[in-house]
């Protein structure tokens, strides 16, 4: 069936517009943190897996990071291997670890492996304990009481946070046709192994990869002001003081914190995009209105 004339000048309009963005961003290195919604439906994990395919073909580097919270509650509660959480995190004590790395490094890596092989493109799963991508070091989470004079010091077992990162590993990935998709699990100096925030290990990544852009997908539309509107372009500064007077506030924080760090340090732009809409990141990308809220350095 040929296009009616209409249709046919809108793909005209779409590619038109896709041009000057594929000149811009080809050779350079976008790291995608993938999770929420696009991670459990079906339909947007595909979209996701297409989106990452033409990036790569038309001559982009993306990186993938992943989490997997919800598949590691899943299968802990199939085991029935209780779980606590202490601000939020995980108390991952050896057992609960061990379900981490099987679940982070094994079934979710590989299901987005393979639907990113599965639309055309070559994708290669790796965690931070490969060639030693990402040293860890055990979190302190320091947990404010009125009754107490002190912080106190809770133990969380292994969850960790990024102490270095080895791109020698993924550079070798990245000068080939292959996507890297990492599953955010580091080593410590001792070999323990530590479970990190996805949204940490994409941010560090973006920072020593020098990366053009740092996108986040969230289940929520973008930054919102204080009467529920997306704050569609921010500077460092704005962000800081939108932190200051509480406007960012509760969960978003360390994504934002984030992304925050990610652009102080050179990466020229991060993005806050809705995961729950299809091709988010390509129209994030390679359209003029973009998607969700765009931090720079720039005022």
């Amino acid at each position: 069936m040929s296009l009616d004339r209409a249709a046919a000048l809108n793909i005209a309009q779409v590619l038109t517009e896709a041009l000057p963005y594929i000149q811009r961003f080809t050779g350079k290195t976008i790291v995608v943190k993938f999770g929420g919604n696009a991670m459990v439906d079906e339909q947007l994990h595909e979209s996701f897996a297409r989106d990452v395919v033409l990036m790569k073909l038309v001559g982009m580097n993306p990186v993938v990071v992943h989490g997997g919270g919800p598949q590691i509650g899943a299968l802990l509660a199939k085991l029935n291997i209780h779980t606590e959480f202490v601000d939020g995190m995980r108390v991952t004590d050896a057992q609960t670890m061990d379900v981490v790395e099987m679940v982070l490094g094994g079934s979710v890596n590989k299901e987005i492996v393979a639907s990113i092989n599965r639309n055309g493109g070559r994708a290669l799963g790796v965690t931070g304990k490969d060639g030693q991508l990402i040293r860890a070091r055990k979190l302190k989470v320091n947990r404010h009481s009125p009754e107490l004079d002190a912080p106190e010091i809770v133990d969380i077992g292994h969850v960790g946070e990024v102490e270095q990162i080895d791109i020698a590993v993924l550079e070798v990935i990245l000068h080939s046709d292959f996507i890297p998709v990492i599953a955010p699990i580091g080593v410590g100096a001792d070999g323990s192994t530590y479970n990190i925030n996805a949204d940490l290990v994409a941010g560090k990544l973006a920072q020593v990869l020098q990366a053009e852009k740092l996108m986040l997908l969230t289940n929520v539309e973008g930054l919102l002001d204080r009467d529920g509107n997306i704050l569609t372009g921010l500077d460092t500064t704005q962000v800081d003081g939108l932190i200051a007077d509480g406007t960012i506030s509760g969960g978003m924080l360390p994504k934002v914190g984030c992304a925050l760090d990610a652009v102080k340090c050179g990466v020229n732009s991060a993005h806050i995009i809705d995961g729950r809409v299809p091709h988010a990141v390509l129209l994030e990308t390679f359209t003029d209105e973009g998607m969700g809220t765009l931090i720079t350095n720039r005022r």
